[in-house]
Formats: structure tokens, C-alpha cells, sequence
């Protein structure tokens, strides 16, 4: 092995060798474990929420991988339509060209042609993390099979009648001219204005007093609510208003969705454009009127003045002429809620228009049903509170988009407007032909597309060949499904989770996963979420290379179109990263991940953490060169029984058979930053820091069995624990395990490939495990002692023994030679009763006393003062402690395990002060 850890050197020799195996495949035996992949956007490129998904997703796979389970890690990406499509208009544009110029099927071949090109980045990226999934069974969702499932499920859900055409009000982006989903607008409190207008009564009586943000679509007026308990305008209910600036008259109607105490109490409806008004129209058979093109332009619904002005145009106008009229009351400054479009950055308009629609409400209902019944598990358990409220409150789901590339609905019309949806064109023909006496008309095919999110509902079964049953039997449709978790964040739980599980179900009759794993949002260190605009994104490519400075400012600031904005962040870049970022490498990012997947909403990703466990992973590559030089020359035979000599081995046995029992539990509760935490502690503080340490006197000992056992020993439990942190960090416990291995007579070719060692393969000795944890006591109060007096490590010591019970003098015996190894113990004798004890440093262990006789060796003064420290601190300790049994309620209501814990800390602490004060006595002091 090379002196140091570059990640650099082994990462991508190592995935090459595991991809080009075929090791990440399904084995095909025992009991199936299987994963979907949330697909990513074909467009995009790996940020920190993928990154870390992927790294637990990996880490389970990789785990039942060894644990003998038959796993699946279905891979895939999403052809997202919308974001797709905006990528290739834009390199259209950059050539001089126009989407419209080339036509839908140029257009659609030139998507494909950049797919081919570009569109797999993101998975290049996914194998640089260790993405261990089954890369010949990857699944783009404009494949034939997925798209043969969208087709049979779009054409079954009209036959059953779930999905309809229909004229409804949706969110509409007035650039990219379709509708989008909610989970596409983002809503964001600005800065806007409220205008107070006035309205005439016909009669000419009067007149009410609306108040809007949004005056130009006055236009699209069909009444006045007002509350039905309001006395101010009970007598008005009923009678017309002269809509200013039309020819038009509206009513005055009653509908308990006013707030009386809001404004004046009078609210405007304007069905076509909010979705609020649009419900009060259907209530009260109101008529929407559309005063809006599909670019938001004003459209011959209004006023002939109006008729082609852009929306905000026509604000401007509107309100003149309202001013002109003397019907414009107030205008005031006003906070309001602005949806925008996350592509285009536009403000949506809720837009009247033609759509295709799912029915919800049984859907919603059997959704529902199967996770309160416990068929679907979701992980932390309070989120299916938030399944709960978006099944309870569900509206029907409007499913096309009026784009070229995606899934092109399977209806056809006739002339007169007759929809005809088939699996193919000559299915539409024969409907028609049957429809119009044998004689089909001439048909015209649906220019709309289904939205993404209709083919990722069905990736669980579409992915397992539904509906083709050849594929469904080649790629294990009945083997794998249901799939075991599905890891995802919580945004998308209505989104995809609840219509992937109402959509599998209705088809399948299973449920698409068991569990549900719902992950927090990776923020910044600060709890701030990660934005371009904030200048906080961190790229988890970066973290694995390393980026200098001057390109992360690059990346950072590129594309930001305020000039100041891109030097507010260079210049926090600067301050935050004046040496760039360092490089990690992907396994210190991945136990960083881990190390954070608590059972919290949010995760606070802090840069210093990646390079602790970048320390972590030197920590175990210098452990391992360290068993490989003292193991030099040693091996032995494949499945030689292991036989501990000392009770160092019995020790750090038992340890990791703990280890591993928290380990197993953990992975079972999805706690992977306590599965972490396990693994790190015993690695770092029990292997490396003590048992190495406590090998050493065996190691270089006279004993030749104790030596032989020691050497079996340290490799026997480096490889367990390589095999065991491989689901984690897996290129380096694979570098290492090819080096370890040999000596153990291991033949198999990966450590991917061992089984998971399991707790109850390691022996634990508890009798072995006391005697070490007192042999670590007095070692670490002695290498406190020599730490607190300065005393160089190659300065031997005189050591002095006093109290104790039989079995300390016992102990003390046994582990003398270790003893004097370890603390650089010159010599030791036991103090005779009655003998007066010199001045001396002392420390307490259980019964026992070390004295380290300081004359000669320190300054008596410096003792002094450290004996007086530590006797403040201690009396601290014990002044909570009486602070805690002196309350009532404390002894009244903490376990009884807890109290007598307390009450046992403050007897250590008390009899320790003692001694401590009777040593400062001895000084002087």
C-alpha cells in the first residue's frame, strides 16, 4: 500500500472493475431487495440532494448486496419535458433557428440527437459517487416499455372513465405557452400594489368598493360576492353593477368565501383568472370569460382599446382610464404572494383552458387506505400526516402539456371535435369508422403531451416490463415487486409517492414499495437553502476533486445577470474558500452524507465534516499499512479457526460483535448517522487508537503463540471491519481488503462480494472486556498524568500503587509488562500499609491509586495549580449533582436507573476530590 490515501488513484480503477463484472446486477437468488431510483432530470447534472439520496440508496444496496439478498437497484432518468425542451429552443436559437421553423418531427429527432450527446452527465456523475446500481437495466422514460405502460394506462383510464377532457382552470406559463404543475411554481412574497376601484349599481343608487392586485383583469368580471351574513350589503345582493370600462353588467352575489372583515367586504370575480373566483362561478353558474392569449396578452373578450396589449401594458391603461373615469378610490402599497414558473421565472396566470384530466377521488381513496393500513410505511412516521392532508385534499390532476417532446396523448379528433382515444391510429380509425356508419373521417392527432410526472406514477411497474409480459418475465416483474423503500424527499410526496402507490395499485394490485424513506433538504451550513442566487452551492463533484478558487468563482457567479449580485457572492466566496475546496474524494463525502441521515427535516451540510471524515479515512489506511507491516511474511489458511491468545484479542472481538449489533439495529431503523456513528467510534477509537496500542507488547513480545494469535487477530478483525464499512465508504475498504485478503486466504475477488459480518459470528468475552477496560483506565490516567506534567514521551517513569482490591493487585500483575510498554513505566511497587505517600501525581482508578513520585521530574508549583484546577472542576460536577438529587421532582419522576446513576457519579466525584485534596495536602498546598 502507497504511505498515503489519494482517493484520486483507486476510485475510478475500482468502479471500472465492479461495473465491468457485472457484480452490481441481480444475483437472481434469495430473498429479493429491490430500489427504484427517483429519476433524475435528463438535463441535469448531480447537486447535493442527489448526492445524498444516492449515497443511501447505495449504502442499502451494497448492504443486502452482502447480506445475500437478490438486489435491485432499478436506474433511470426522466425526459423532462418542459426543461428538455427549453434546452434544445435554446441551442436552436443559438444557431438561428426556431422550433416552429423545424417542425415537430425535426424537433423531436434534434431532442434525441442531444440526448445521445449530453443527456447522460448526470449518470456519469452518479457512478463517480459509487452508484452501484444495474446499469444495463437503466431506464430512460421515453423507452418503448415505459412508453407502451403510458399508453395502455392512458387508454385503460378513458375506458373506466377516470380520465377526461375538460375546460379548467390551470396554472399557465405564458412563455413556454402550457400548463404546469404546482410543484413547477414557486410562490414568493414581493412587493406589489392594491388598488381600490369603484363599481356603479345599474341603478344608479350607488356603488361598491372592490380592492385587487391585479386590476387589468376587470376585464373578466362576472360579479360581486359578498358575505351572506353581511348587513352592510344584504339589500344589495341581487341587483347589477355597470363593470367599469365595458359595456357589460355584473350581479351582486352572496357566497360565504368573502371575508366580511377583509377590505370592504366586496371581492370581485373573475373566474377565468384565479382559482378561488373560478369555484364561486361554478357555485353560482356564473359563465368564465377569458380575457387572455396564451403570451398573456389581452384577447377580443375585452374592450376593442385593450385587445393585444401585454397583461402589464394593460394595467397601465386600465388604471388610467379608471383615474379618468373617477373610479379609481386608492392605490397603496401591498406584500402579496407572486407565483412565478421555476424554468422561465414568469408569473403564472391561472389560465381557462382545454386539458386532460384524471379522476382522483376513488384513486385518492384507495391511496389512502393502503398506508393507513400499514401496506405502505413511511419513515419518519409523521410524514404520512402530510400524505394524509394532500389525499384529503385532492383536486383532479391535470395531466397534459402543450409541448412536443414527452409521451404524445393517444387521442384523435374528427372534424367536429369528437376525441377518439386508441392504443394506435388504426384503433381511432375503426372507433370513428364505427362512430360515422363505416366511413372514417379524417383525423387529426392530439398535439399535447403528457406531463412527466404521469410516466414517473408508473416507474415501479413500468420499469418491471408492465404491460408486455415477456418483458414483465425477463426483467423479474413478479420477483421484485413491491420494492422494498423507496428513499425520496419530502417535496414530492404527493407528487410522485402518492400517485406512484394509487397507480401501481390500481394496475397491479400491488403496492410499489414497502417503505418509504423521506430525506431532509440539504441545506448549507447555516441552515440557508442552496441557491444560485445565494452564491451557497456546493457541487458534489467539486468536493471529490477539489476546485481552486478562481473556478469556483467562476462557477458561482456565471450566468447571473446583476452585476452586483455576482460580487456580493465572489466576494463571500472568497471569504469562505480562499484556497478553493480541497479534495475529498467520494468516500469522506459519502460518510459525511450518512453521518447527517438523522430522522430530521433538514440537513446542515458543513464542509469542516467532510474533512474529519477525509481524517477518518487516513486514520484507517495508516491502520491498515500498520497490520500489514507487522503481518509481513504472516498468513494463514482459508478458514483457519481463529483462537485468541491474550485478552487484548477477546477485547477488541467483543467490541466489534457491539458494534455490529448496533450496526444491524440501526440499518433496520434507517438510521444510518447512528450506523455511522457505530462504525466511526469503533474504528478510530477502539481499533485504532487502542487495539494496535495494546498489540504492540504481543507484537514484540517473547510469547511466540501470543504473537502468531495477534497477528491472526488484527487482520481477522481489519477485514470484518473493511467488510463492514464497505456499504459506506466502498473504494477504499476495497483498495485495502485487496491487500488484506490474501493473508486470510480469502479468494474471492471483492469485498463487494463477502457476506456482512454479523454480530452473532463474533465471539464476545465480557469477562475479557472488564479486565481491558480497567487495563485502559490506568493506561489513560497515566498518559493524562504525563500530558498534564509535560513530560516527553521517552522519559521513563517511576510508578507507585496504593489501595485497590485483590483484583486490582491481580490486574496489575497480569498487565504489568503492558503496563510498563504503553505508559513508559521504569518501575512499579506497591506502597506497604501505613508507608506515607510521597509527593506524587495521582489519579484514581476504581479502588486504586496511581502515584507517579514527582521529584526529579516536575515543577512542584505547576502540580499545585493543576490539583487545584482539577479539584474546582470536580466539585463543580458535584455541585450539580446535589442539584439534581436536592430536587424533588427529579428523584420523583427520572428512572430509577437514572437517579442511582447520578447518585453513583456524585460518590466517584466526592471520594475522588478526597484523594485529590489529601495529595495538595502532601504538597504543601
Amino acid at each position: 500500500m502507497d504511505k498515503s490515501f489519494e482517493p484520486g488513484q483507486i476510485e475510478s480503477k475500482w468502479y471500472a472493475q465492479w461495473e465491468g463484472n457485472g457484480w452490481f446486477k441481480p444475483s437472481g437468488q434469495g430473498e429479493p431487495y429491490a430500489i427504484l431510483l427517483p429519476p433524475p432530470n435528463v438535463t441535469g447534472t448531480l447537486h447535493m440532494g442527489h448526492a445524498f439520496q444516492h449515497t443511501i440508496m447505495d449504502t442499502l444496496i451494497r448492504y443486502h448486496r452482502m447480506r445475500g439478498y437478490d438486489t435491485l437497484w432499478q436506474l433511470g432518468t426522466d425526459h423532462a419535458g418542459i426543461a428538455t425542451e427549453m434546452v434544445v429552443t435554446r441551442l436552436l436559437g443559438s444557431e438561428g433557428k426556431t422550433r416552429n421553423e423545424l417542425g415537430r418531427d425535426a424537433f423531436i429527432e434534434r431532442v434525441w440527437e442531444w440526448k445521445q450527446q449530453s443527456g447522460d452527465t448526470i449518470e456519469r456523475q452518479m457512478r463517480r459517487m459509487g452508484v452501484s446500481g444495474d446499469w444495463s437495466r437503466t431506464m430512460f422514460t421515453m423507452d418503448e416499455i415505459p412508453s407502451e405502460a403510458v399508453r395502455e394506462t392512458f387508454v385503460r383510464l378513458f375506458e373506466q372513465g377516470l380520465i377526461y377532457r375538460g375546460q379548467r382552470l390551470v396554472n399557465w406559463d405564458p412563455v413556454l405557452k402550457t400548463a404546469i404543475s404546482d410543484l413547477e411554481v414557486v410562490s414568493e412574497e414581493e412587493d406589489g400594489k392594491l388598488w381600490s376601484i369603484r363599481y356603479p349599481l345599474a341603478d344608479g343608487s350607488g356603488s361598491l368598493v372592490v380592492a385587487t392586485t391585479r386590476p387589468e383583469t376587470l376585464l373578466g368580471d362576472v360579479a360581486v360576492a359578498v358575505h351572506p351574513e353581511d348587513e352592510r350589503y344584504a339589500a344589495l345582493v341581487g341587483k347589477t353593477l355597470k363593470l367599469p370600462l365595458t359595456d357589460r353588467e355584473i350581479p351582486v352575489i352572496a357566497d360565504a368565501y368573502v371575508e366580511r372583515e377583509f377590505g370592504t367586504g366586496c371581492v370581485k370575480i373573475t373566474p377565468a383568472h384565479d382559482f378561488n373566483d373560478y369555484a364561486v362561478g361554478q357555485r353560482h353558474g356564473l359563465a368564465p370569460i377569458n380575457i387572455f392569449t396564451d403570451d398573456a396578452k389581452i384577447n377580443a373578450n375585452a374592450p376593442a382599446k385593450y385587445q393585444g396589449l401585454d397583461r402589464y401594458d394593460a394595467r397601465k391603461v386600465v388604471l388610467a382610464d379608471l383615474e379618468a373615469a373617477e373610479l379609481l378610490v386608492e392605490e397603496k402599497k401591498h406584500k402579496l404572494q407572486v407565483p412565478r414558473g421555476d424554468r422561465t421565472g414568469q408569473v403564472i396566470e391561472p389560465y381557462l383552458t382545454w386539458q386532460w384530466f384524471v379522476k382522483m377521488d376513488g384513486l385518492a381513496a384507495r391511496g389512502l387506505e393502503l398506508v393507513e393500513t400499514g401496506k405502505v410505511r413511511f419513515v419518519p412516521e409523521n410524514w404520512i400526516n402530510t400524505y394524509r392532508h394532500w389525499l384529503g385534499n385532492i383536486q383532479d390532476w391535470c395531466i397534459s402539456r402543450q409541448l412536443w417532446w414527452g409521451h404524445r396523448i393517444p387521442a384523435w379528433y374528427d372534424t367536429a371535435g369528437n376525441a377518439y382515444v386508441a392504443r394506435s391510429e388504426e384503433d381511432a380509425i375503426a372507433q370513428a369508422a364505427a362512430k360515422h356508419g363505416g366511413t372514417a373521417p379524417a383525423l387529426r392527432r392530439e398535439d399535447d403531451v403528457l406531463e412527466t410526472w404521469f410516466s414517473s406514477a408508473l416507474w415501479a411497474h413500468s420499469t418491471l416490463g408492465w404491460p408486455n409480459e415477456k418483458a414483465m418475465a425477463e426483467r423479474g416483474f413478479a420477483r421484485y415487486l413491491p420494492t422494498s423503500v423507496l428513499v425520496t424527499g419530502f417535496d414530492i410526496i404527493f407528487f410522485w409517492v402518492a400517485r406512484m402507490i394509487m397507480m401501481t395499485d390500481h394496475f397491479t394490485g400491488e403496492v410499489p414499495f414497502k417503505d418509504v424513506y423521506i430525506t431532509g433538504l440539504v441545506r448549507d451550513k447555516d441552515g440557508q437553502k442552496m441557491s444560485k442566487s445565494k452564491g451557497n452551492i456546493l457541487d458534489p463533484i467539486d468536493l471529490i476533486d477539489g476546485i481552486e478558487l478562481e473556478a469556483l468563482v467562476a462557477k458561482r457567479t456565471g450566468g447571473l445577470m446583476q452585476p452586483q449580485m455576482a460580487a456580493k457572492i465572489e466576494k463571500a466566496t472568497r471569504k469562505d474558500y480562499p484556497q478553493g475546496i480541497a479534495a475529498f474524494g467520494a468516500d469522506a463525502l459519502r460518510f459525511t452524507f450518512a453521518s447527517l441521515a438523522s430522522h430530521g427535516r433538514d440537513i446542515k451540510f458543513d464542509l469542516d465534516r467532510c474533512g474529519g471524515y477525509k481524517n477518518f479515512c487516513n486514520k484507517l489506511w495508516n491502520a491498515a499499512r500498520f497490520v500489514l507491516m507487522n503481518c509481513e511474511g504472516f498468513s494463514v489458511e482459508a478458514g483457519a479457526p481463529l483462537a485468541p491468545q491474550t485478552e487484548a484479542e477477546r477485547w477488541i472481538l467483543t467490541r466489534l460483535h457491539h458494534c455490529l449489533t448496533e450496526v444491524e439495529a440501526q440499518f433496520a431503523a434507517y438510521r444510518f448517522d447512528l450506523v455511522s456513528q457505530a462504525l466511526y467510534e469503533f474504528t478510530w477509537n477502539e481499533f485504532c487508537d487502542w487495539f494496535l496500542e495494546l498489540a504492540k507488547p504481543a507484537l514484540t513480545g517473547s510469547d511466540a503463540a501470543a504473537a502468531a494469535s495477534t497477528r491472526h487477530t488484527l487482520l481477522h478483525t481489519l477485514e470484518l471491519l473493511l467488510r463492514a464499512l464497505h456499504p459506506l465508504v466502498p473504494f477504499i475498504t476495497e483498495e485495502i481488503w485487496q491487500n488484506v485478503a490474501p493473508r486470510l486466504g480469502i479468494a474471492t475477488p471483492s469485498v463487494s462480494l463477502q457476506a456482512y459480518p454479523r454480530a452473532a459470528d463474533v465471539a464476545a468475552d465480557a469477562n475479557a472486556a472488564g479486565e481491558i477496560e480497567w487495563f485502559k483506565a490506568v493506561i489513560s490516567q497515566l498518559r493524562r498524568i504525563r500530558s498534564e506534567m509535560n513530560l516527553a514521551p521517552s522519559k521513563a517513569i517511576p510508578l507507585l500503587l496504593a489501595g485497590g482490591t485483590a483484583q486490582d493487585r491481580a490486574r496489575a500483575e497480569k498487565f504489568g509488562a503492558q503496563i510498563a510498554f504503553l505508559a513508559k513505566v521504569e518501575s512499579r511497587r506497591w506502597l506497604e500499609a501505613g508507608e506515607a505517600e510521597p509527593a506524587a501525581s495521582a489519579a484514581i482508578v476504581g479502588d486504586l491509586k496511581l502515584l507517579i513520585p514527582l521529584e526529579g521530574l516536575i515543577d512542584l508549583g505547576a502540580e499545585k495549580t493543576r490539583l487545584a484546577k482539577e479539584i474546582a472542576r470536580l466539585e463543580g460536577e458535584i455541585a450539580k449533582c446535589n442539584g439534581k438529587l436536592g430536587t424533588a421532582t427529579f428523584v420523583a419522576n427520572a428512572p430509577a436507573a437514572v437517579v442511582e446513576q447520578e447518585r453513583q457519579r456524585l460518590a466517584e466525584f466526592s471520594s475522588t476530590v478526597a484523594s485529590l485534596r489529601e495529595q495538595l495536602q502532601k504538597l504543601g498546598g
